[in-house]
């Protein structure tokens, strides 16, 4: 997911990312700690996109301020 993509998003689908990208990152922890990982790239792609839609998110409360 790109910056782009993010700023199209409305406030309700960001935060349904979020809960849907923290979900797959724990998804990835649990499987880095029971079975072998296939792409551990993955993890830091994940958190990049949750920093995105937080950053975003937050860029959209101040500006309401």
């Amino acid at each position: 997911m790109i910056a782009a993509e993010v700023r199209k998003l409305d406030n309700h689908e960001i935060q349904a990312e979020l809960v849907r990208l923290r979900k797959r990152l724990f998804q990835l922890r649990v499987q880095a700690a029971t079975e072998k990982v296939e792409d551990n790239s993955e993890f830091a792609k994940t958190r990049r996109d949750i920093a995105r839609l937080l950053t975003e998110r937050a860029a959209r409360l101040r500006a309401r301020a």
